[in-house]
């Protein structure tokens, strides 16, 4: 017998519907004290000991016997083969997808601009890529290509001239889909080394691993403490909470389409989050009934049934206004407007990772190949966050070129503010230069 998920039910017209809907999407991506200490430890042998203690921690963490750093780098030609190994099919998709997010990315492209004052004095800004970007990729089976083309390509289509890619392959797992999506994003350099001591080696440097200028990529509880710990060293994407969606829906979409939606999110771990808002309360029953009848048919239908059952809700509201009003409130991740004609309701979401518009839009569209990056801001901080994007592998320096007439005039008004501030300093620098 099929048993029923107990997906929670919300309604918005209760007294207490706010204080519910706080618990639901509470969440601390916070680490406890035991994580906290160890990531310590292991950045601080990194940062004294440089490869020996790369090759003792890989040894220790991921069961593989290696002799030194020599083993854990995996040449050029290593991506090459792992391309040739997969399937024509799978190749196929990955090279679809990788073009279709670089021409997505090459829209992103910020260039340096400067304009002239009548005085003479030109201002403006200088854009300059970073350096080199360390990316971080889970190893193993549970394993994502996609996230490499994700974050790979943003940074070359910058300018970015040398990527750095850290992936751990414990017992020896390799995933050649993951050194494939690698070679087709144009990744310089790959070392098979995980965890906060994979962090550790990127921030600061080894012998053989170079230091980067920023972090990107996600990674367990143990690389998201790490990269607090390293940040002001480096930058940093940003410290990601579990995957989640939030469709809205109108109540004429196909409730199979709706469930299985809610999944794809659910399906990821036991901590993700996937809610329902519509104002059809006979819509989120038939919905219901397909999150049970279709569950047992996942693959991954335990993690899926945790998720749905420990962060789940259908959520009842009045009217599509107020389905609008839940929706910003939430600020996810993903968000499904599973609507007619849902242009109209564009200009009132003001907080979202990703919108995706209409019937036909699946979330799990823009995790492979839409184009738009799945890198996107959870836990609610789409209200000051964007997606990864080519701007994240970008830093921009001001240009001020002062005429001598300008000068004279800037300068009457930078001593009367320096003054103002007790730094006679600044007021006199800026006075020799007044005419």
């Amino acid at each position: 017998m099929t048993v029923p998920a107990a997906i929670r039910r919300l309604n918005a017209a209760d007294a207490d519907f706010a204080r519910h809907l706080d618990h639901l999407l509470s969440w601390e991506s916070v680490s406890d004290d035991g994580v906290n200490a160890r990531v310590l430890e292991i950045i601080q042998a990194v940062r004294t000991r440089g490869d020996a203690a790369l090759v003792e921690l890989t040894q220790r963490f991921d069961g593989l016997e290696v002799s030194g750093m020599a083993d854990l780098i995996l040449p050029r030609a290593r991506l090459e083969q792992a391309l040739e190994r997969i399937t024509p099919e799978q190749r196929k998709a990955l090279e679809l997808a990788a073009e279709r997010v670089r021409i997505y990315h090459e829209r992103q492209k910020q260039d340096s601009w400067t304009y002239t004052e009548a005085d003479g004095t030109v201002l403006g800004q200088k854009v300059t890529p970073l350096d080199r970007a360390g990316l971080y990729v889970p190893g193993g089976k549970a394993s994502y290509p996609s996230s490499v083309l994700m974050n790979a390509i943003p940074a070359k289509v910058a300018g970015v001239p040398e990527v750095v890619m850290v992936v751990p392959t414990p017992r020896g797992e390799v995933n050649e889909l993951v050194l494939a999506a690698a070679c087709i994003a144009g990744v310089d350099r790959v070392f098979t080394i995980g965890g906060a001591q994979a962090v550790a080696a990127l921030a600061y440097g080894t012998e053989s691993v170079p230091p980067v200028d920023k972090i990107v990529g996600p990674g367990n509880i143990y690389v998201a403490t790490a990269k607090r710990h390293v940040f002001g060293q480096v930058g940093i994407d940003m410290i990601a909470g579990p995957s989640e969606i939030l469709v809205v829906c109108d109540g004429q979409t196909d409730p199979d389409w709706i469930a299985m939606d809610l999944f794809s999110q659910a399906e990821h771990d036991e901590d993700a989050q996937s809610i329902l808002v519509s104002p059809d309360a006979a819509f989120l029953d038939r919905v219901a009934e397909s999150i049970t009848r279709l569950l047992p048919t996942l693959e991954r239908a335990e993690i899926a049934r945790t998720s749905i059952e420990g962060r789940g809700a259908l959520i009842q509201v009045a009217d599509m206004a107020q389905a609008i009003e839940v929706a910003n409130r939430i600020a996810p991740e993903h968000l499904e407007l599973s609507v007619e004609n849902p242009e109209q309701y564009l200009d009132q979401i003001r907080h979202a990772g990703a919108i995706f518009m209409g019937r036909y839009t699946a979330e799990a569209l823009g995790d492979y190949c839409a184009g738009p990056n799945h890198v996107l801001p959870t836990s609610g901080t789409a209200r000051f966050s964007s997606p990864l994007g080519v701007y994240d592998f970008q830093k921009r320096s001001s240009i001020i070129n002062c005429s001598a007439e300008g000068a004279s005039q800037l300068g009457k008004i930078a001593s009367v503010l320096a003054r103002g501030e007790s730094l006679t300093a600044h007021a006199r620098s800026a006075e020799y230069r007044i005419k």
